[in-house]
């Protein structure tokens, strides 16, 4: 079943990559475009992925290019351009470079495809999407960013590992940052309904807590040359389905806060309500005073990426 005509991938690295695969995969579009800057390789890798189509059955057609206006049309944009981290960068590092590069794809949805939703998933994804909003201009609940939806996975299987179960009976919401800051809320997480807590010792929550913190940083150490994109791809598609089939999943995605969870003007991963319209609304859940504490610094870690923003040249 075709949920939207026409999908937009800006960035066709890694991420880009995989990603427009999953996509065409799910047939989730009539069409997708794969854009960069790399003569070539959009080109290249959007007929790799067509070539697929006559052996996995998908009906979605994807091609690529270099022209940023073949957005025009789209029904989605998702954002994956930028520079990756190396081992030793927080994704705080990657800011200001980063920034450089959404202005101009604002700039380009603003102009060519100012109805569509747009999906973030360029880091610090929390600041990123901020700032995409505010350059493109585009209403908050169409930009959203991809955070708590991979942390949640992260630690899900972290879980699940750690009991020996599957980790689909794991259930649980990462909120805050996606970063050394982010927020597993063990109030919430059970496993087959049983709360976590009766299943899992203190001691060995905090490490896989730890561990999830520093999840993304641990693939980045091993790879060396690159970060991962496996996970994030497959947590990036579950969004684009919620929007595309307008299943109105409560997932948690970075949005923009206008007073729930105490805080306003800052943009941070949350339970919200994802359907075609984007975000649809945020869903607040009551906070240990631990967890509290650990969202506002979330948040106040969130504040300083957007205070570098503005001073960025």
């Amino acid at each position: 079943m075709v949920g939207l005509s026409k999908i937009a991938v800006l960035g066709a690295g890694n991420i880009g990559g995989s990603l427009a695969q999953r996509l065409a995969e799910a047939d989730l579009a009539r069409e997708l475009v794969l854009i960069d800057i790399v003569d070539g390789l959009p080109q290249g890798k959007g007929l790799d992925i067509q070539q697929s189509s006559p052996i996995l059955g998908f009906s979605t057609k994807v091609w690529g290019t270099t022209d940023l206006g073949a957005i025009a049309g789209s029904d989605l944009v998702i954002e994956t351009a930028g520079i990756a981290r190396k081992p030793g960068m927080s994704r705080s590092d990657l800011l200001g470079v980063n920034a450089k590069i959404l202005r101009g794809h604002a700039e380009a949805v603003r102009a060519k495809a100012p109805e569509a939703i747009v999906l973030v998933v360029t880091n610090p994804v929390d600041a990123m999407t901020q700032y995409f909003q505010h350059v493109s201009g585009m209403p908050i609940p169409h930009v959203f960013g991809e955070s708590g939806t991979l942390d949640t996975a992260r630690f899900r299987s972290f879980v699940a590992e750690a009991l020996d179960v599957s980790g689909r009976d794991v259930t649980s919401f990462v909120l805050g940052t996606h970063g050394d800051t982010m927020v597993p809320i063990l109030s919430l997480t059970s496993v087959g309904g049983v709360p976590i807590t009766r299943l899992i010792s203190e001691g060995e929550l905090e490490r896989i807590v730890q561990r999830t913190k520093s999840g993304g940083a641990e693939i980045v150490n091993l790879l060396k040359t690159g970060s991962a994109y496996y996970a994030p791809t497959a947590a990036q598609v579950e969004l684009v389905r919620a929007v595309a089939m307008d299943e109105r999943r409560l997932l948690p995605v970075t949005t923009r806060l206008a007073g729930e969870f105490g805080e306003r003007n800052v943009t941070i991963g949350v339970p919200a309500i994802l359907g075609r319209d984007g975000v649809e609304r945020i869903v607040e859940v009551e906070l240990s005073p631990s967890e509290k504490a650990a969202f506002q610094a979330s948040v106040k870690a969130v504040r300083t990426d957007l205070e570098l923003l503005e001073k960025a040249p």
